[in-house]
């Protein structure tokens, strides 16, 4: 099966902000669309809050690793992770980055933040900011001006997602959809 689609991300973090989860949800997301997906990740010390890396390629690739300079959009869920991975982005490339108010984001491509630590705990549920990072991402790619900038998904695809993979635990696919759509919201917020 060959697609037209061709997009490689990388999602970074720290052990247990759910850098994996994400990285899962994108990954079905392409499978719902019928396009072949790669996911290969690294979480050496994980589980002591160290970096987790988990790299993302949709469509006709024949190795699941992202090179430096090939990923077409970073999302970041810890700020300092952003020095070490932004080697990965290709020029013209976007990012997706937590970041607080009085945080700079310096990238060689196109950089959206937000503070998803505070939008996650104002929520009521701090684990919740991968989530927000990735409704943000989807709302940001909405916006981008070529369609080959744009995320190969939707919100309503991540949607179909959460609630087909937690059919029978409504309370949580709730709570993660909630989250999602916070971050969706956030650009026009």
């Amino acid at each position: 099966m060959t697609s037209s689609v061709r997009q490689q991300l990388l999602i970074s973090g720290v052990g247990g902000q759910g850098v994996l989860f994400v990285t899962r949800l994108l990954a079905e997301a392409a499978i719902a669309k019928g396009l072949p997906v790669f996911t290969c990740e690294t979480h050496g010390m994980a589980q002591r809050g160290g970096t987790v890396v988990s790299h993302l390629k949709v469509g006709d690739y024949h190795s699941p690793l992202v090179r430096a300079g090939q990923a077409d959009g970073l999302l970041v869920l810890k700020s300092e992770n952003l020095d070490q991975h932004s080697v990965f982005l290709k020029p013209g490339g976007w990012v997706v980055v937590n970041a607080g108010r009085n945080e700079t984001v310096s990238v060689p491509g196109t950089a959206f933040a937000l503070d998803a630590d505070r939008l996650a705990r104002d929520a009521g549920n701090a684990k919740s900011l991968n989530l927000i990072v990735l409704g943000y991402a989807l709302s940001v790619s909405e916006r981008m001006k070529t369609s080959r900038s744009r995320l190969f998904c939707t919100l309503a695809d991540v949607e179909d997602v959460l609630k087909n993979s937690f059919k029978s635990k409504d309370t949580q696919a709730a709570a993660f959809l909630a989250a999602v759509k916070i971050g969706y919201s956030a650009l026009t917020a």
